[in-house]
């Protein structure tokens, strides 16, 4: 298998049907993913950095940093509507 695959493994859907499945879970989950997504993006920066690629690191470091405000922001959002959840 490829270092970078093009397909999430053990997934068969689309990239669109994984973004839909993800979505459709509720703004706590979601958030926990991206904070985990953000954390491998950091750890991909820092590798990248101990191997001299400078300008890949730095745009990667953003791109956590990103992830982890849209996380902050999925949390705000969960606090926002729990309290209206139901069990479906």
């Amino acid at each position: 298998m490829s270092k970078h695959p093009t397909q999430v493994e053990g997934f068969n859907g689309s990239l669109e049907e994984l973004a839909s499945s993800i979505g459709n879970m509720t703004y706590e989950k979601v958030a926990e993913f991206t904070e985990k997504y953000a954390q491998d993006i950091q750890k991909q920066a820092y590798d990248d950095l101990l191997r001299g690629n400078i300008q890949l690191a730095e745009q990667l470091y953003l791109i956590s940093d990103d992830l982890y405000e849209a996380s902050k922001n999925l949390k705000k959002a969960w606090r926002i509507c729990k309290p209206y959840m139901t069990d479906d």
